[in-house]
């Protein structure tokens, strides 16, 4: 896989570039600027997210009527991304309030969320810090630059093609660490993410734009109604995450003297509400044809390498990953058999090999590659995800539960843990209902992920 450098924009050239930046131009003393991205081409993922194109726009049109300076940007490569925030960065003047909205892919790493560029190449978790860019750090620069009130709209809370290259991820995005009076929204719970469909136009946005319209409301209220909104429409299935520290007042159509409040929004469920039943039947997504996969730009970028370097056991992992994931299992198998030959105790492709023999129904194989790599490694909670799924499809439910159980304490925000061990409980008599519900708010394709492996959560 190829790696890109990116150079620093120097300040210097920020002036020419704002030079023949369209409205951007118009920046210099403008005391409301405002970015807006709309990634929507990632060539990573099975579609182009429309819906990230046309929000961004709608988004753009509406803080254009509002009064802001509107740089609007689409499907930006990482060179491009940096030289945008640059150009924002500089046309921030003191005690301006400055707007950053992003639709596209997010991810977490290290406690820090990142916004991805269309050309970002994640397949580790350095990946991310290199080709994204932090959304804390673009805040820290926001208020560096002198701007009063810092606001951050981020549509990005997906599951993303990245984080199902490998099992060991953390989903959604995590809190962000903003200087004082900032206000910020993200369309998704903290480390959950919406079923990312192909759609025009996201309800978070469509609720969003709606107030932001709302005449004689602070952005704060403005936001919580957002979030209640979405709240609303989704039976609580989508709850947007909010965090303001604003201390100067202001809204988007136009100053209030005292914004109004709204305490209780954030009322956590109820005890029913949270162990409201659920059971729900889905079917799996059809696996790809030989024409779809030979059509997959990654694919035949690592199968050009793998022809080039038969012994190349990274390239063959990769792809085997990109297999699995795409439910092309017997392809996958034999990448991971490749890897496996060339290193006998890789606890990783073992892991990998036992899901993928757990999806086709080889227990017993799967079982054995399971065990194996947990005497390799005892502390990867990916395997003991998958030898739970592969008791799970066994009958031993009792097994299933302690090794979803022992996984999740490793890694709490596992969604395929916290579904597996519902299903688990579910299964053995008991309820599970919470670990499900857990799991769908933060991935809400879990339940079809499951069907693909021959799972799911209702019990005759």
């Amino acid at each position: 896989m190829s790696h890109f450098m990116r150079a620093p924009i120097a300040l210097l050239l920020a002036g020419l570039i704002i030079a023949s930046s369209g409205t951007a131009s118009r920046a210099a003393d403008a005391a409301k600027i405002a970015l807006v991205i709309g990634n929507a081409k990632y060539p990573d993922n099975e579609f182009v997210l429309n819906d990230a194109a046309n929000d961004a726009q709608d988004i753009a049109d509406e803080l254009s009527r509002d009064g802001f300076v509107v740089d609007r940007q689409i499907n930006l490569t990482g060179d491009a991304m940096r030289q945008t925030l640059d150009r924002f960065y500089a046309r921030i003047n003191q005690g301006a309030v400055a707007l950053i909205f992003f639709d596209g892919f997010g991810i977490q790493s290290n406690r820090q969320s990142y916004l991805l560029p269309v050309d970002a190449q994640i397949w580790a978790e350095p990946d991310v810090s290199r080709d994204g860019f932090s959304l804390d750090s673009i805040l820290a620069e926001m208020n560096a630059r002198g701007a009063a009130i810092k606001i951050a709209l981020i549509d990005a809370s997906r599951r993303n093609p990245f984080e199902r290259r490998f099992r060991r991820y953390s989903a959604g995005l995590a809190p962000a660490i903003a200087p004082s009076n900032s206000l910020l929204i993200y369309s998704a719970a903290l480390g959950a993410v919406v079923a990312s469909g192909q759609t025009d136009h996201s309800l978070f946005v469509t609720e969003l734009l709606r107030e932001m319209r709302a005449p004689n409301v602070s952005a704060e209220q403005a936001l919580t109604n957002t979030k209640n909104g979405v709240v609303g429409a989704t039976n609580r299935e989508q709850v947007p995450w909010l965090s303001s520290s604003l201390t100067t007042d202001f809204s988007f159509a136009g100053l209030v003297a005292q914004p109004p409040g709204n305490k209780g929004a954030d009322r956590p469920p109820s005890k029913s509400e949270q162990q409201k039943p659920v059971c729900e039947v889905v079917q799996p997504d059809a696996a790809p044809s030989a024409d779809d996969l030979a059509r997959d730009p990654i694919i035949a970028d690592l199968t050009h390498r793998i022809a080039a370097n038969a012994s190349d056991a990274i390239s063959r992992y990769k792809r085997g990953q990109v297999y699995a994931i795409k439910r092309a299992y017997a392809l996958a198998m034999q990448d991971f058999d490749a890897v496996i030959r060339l290193d006998p105790r890789d606890g990783e492709a073992l892991n990998n090999r036992c899901w993928t023999r757990a999806a086709t129904g080889d227990l017993q194989g799967a079982l054995a590659d399971c065990n194996l790599a947990l005497q390799v490694d005892p502390g990867l909670s990916e395997a003991l995800d998958s030898r739970g799924l592969v008791n799970l499809k066994l009958g031993r439910t009792a097994e299933a539960i302690k090794d979803y159980t022992d996984a999740i304490q490793r890694n709490p925000r596992s969604s395929s843990s916290l579904f597996g061990r519902g299903v688990a409980t579910r299964k053995s008599g008991g309820d599970g209902a919470a670990d499900i519900m857990q799991a769908k708010s933060m991935d809400p394709n879990i339940a079809k992920e499951f069907a693909g492996y021959g799972v799911t959560e209702c019990v005759p």
